[in-house]
């Protein structure tokens, strides 16, 4: 009923607009006409006052001709305006019912508005759908993600109440171990989903990179040193802006996908400036990311095929931490293959004030 309303009211002002401009002509021809007829006056004898009838025919006719294109072309343009209206508000109608595959038809894109407000919509709407997919994979990962470990405490525990298992140290200390691993995908779920959402919070203050990156190196020696690594740290002593804690927690999730897929050996880490940035770079000595997942590595819960089997593990959230960390410091995250076929991942972040307070260049081994 509104495409109607619509039609008509574009039919009834094309019509009203061509009469009036109809009007106007003969008006002002008449005032034309009798402002040049006070400067050149006519032969002697009576003008007429008013039109004769041929005239007032005549003026009819061109009128009736000129309504009859006014609706016409009336026509032509509201099918032009409508065509996208409609198709959007069709489109709108399927996405409120649910159906976030609709979209609308830009029809003819001579009127430009109108297609550009179709070109928009449709961007919306496919933002929404992707939106709502990624929710969809969302929650099956994460599903997927917690039924292990639950399963297992499940067993556990339920073994334990029907008299299956004793209730030894090792026994709980399994348990205690389930639990430590859903208490870490708890927070790395909440770290990935702050970040998506700009909430991510930084306590930002002074940070030293040396003294940070030295302090997760002790934590994690003792366990990379067991997987058959060993770490090299070549570290100037950068000043950035950024919350050490989050600092920290991004290269720990470094070093703990190197322990994962890296093949023992060196894991170096060093820090660089560049511009008004400093860089934290971690390598290892291969065999590097797949080409076709390093473009998706960074997304939560990508994983690459060996990163599935049982001796892997892992969520596939860790590089994503990486990532939101660097970008709520409004830095960014990279990740290529070194001259020697391992992987290189830098952490760039914002230096203190934009200069560095540096110390002599001091590589350091442990």
């Amino acid at each position: 009923m509104k495409r109607h309303r619509l039609s008509r009211q574009i039919i009834a002002s094309m019509s009203v607009v061509a009469t009036i401009a109809m009007l106007i002509v003969f008006v002002g021809s008449f005032i034309f006409y009798g402002i040049y007829l006070s400067y050149f006056p006519p032969p002697p004898g009576p003008p007429p006052l008013l039109p004769e009838a041929p005239d007032l025919v005549m003026i009819a006719v061109f009128l009736l001709i000129g309504l009859a294109l006014a609706i016409v072309v009336a026509l032509r343009l509201t099918k032009r305006i409508l065509a996208p209206l409609n198709s959007l508000a069709e489109s709108a109608r399927k996405i409120a019912a649910g159906d976030l595959s609709a979209r609308a038809s830009p029809g003819d894109r001579s009127l430009g508005e109108t297609a550009h407000l179709v070109v928009d919509f449709n961007a919306m709407a496919q933002r929404l759908q992707d939106s709502a997919d990624d929710m969809t994979a969302w929650s099956a990962a994460i599903a997927h993600e917690l039924r292990t470990p639950l399963t297992i405490l499940k067993g556990r525990l339920q073994g334990i109440a029907d008299g299956v298992f004793t209730p030894d140290e090792a026994s709980i200390r399994n348990l205690l171990l389930q639990i430590d691993g859903l208490s870490r995908l708890v927070d790395d779920l909440r770290t990935v989903t702050l970040a998506d959402s700009g909430r991510l919070d930084l306590r930002r203050g002074p940070v030293a990179l040396a003294t940070e990156i030295h302090n997760v190196a002790d934590l994690l020696e003792p366990s990379l040193a067991s997987a058959g690594f060993s770490l090299e740290l070549t570290l100037k002593d950068f000043v950035v802006l950024g919350d050490g804690i989050r600092i920290r927690q991004a290269l720990l999730a470094l070093l703990d996908n190197a322990q994962r897929y890296a093949k023992p050996g060196r894991i170096e880490i060093s820090t660089l400036k560049s511009g008004n940035s400093a860089i934290i770079r971690v390598e290892d000595e291969g065999p590097g990311l797949p080409p076709e997942f390093a473009k998706r590595a960074f997304d939560p819960f990508a994983r690459g095929d060996a990163s599935r089997s049982p001796r892997y593990g892992g969520s596939g959230l860790g590089l994503s931490i990486v990532r939101a960390i660097a970008e709520a410091h409004g830095g960014r995250v990279a990740y290529r293959t070194s001259s020697r076929g391992g992987a290189v991942f830098e952490i760039t972040l914002p230096l203190e004030d934009g200069e560095p307070n540096v110390a002599p260049d001091a590589p350091v081994q442990t």
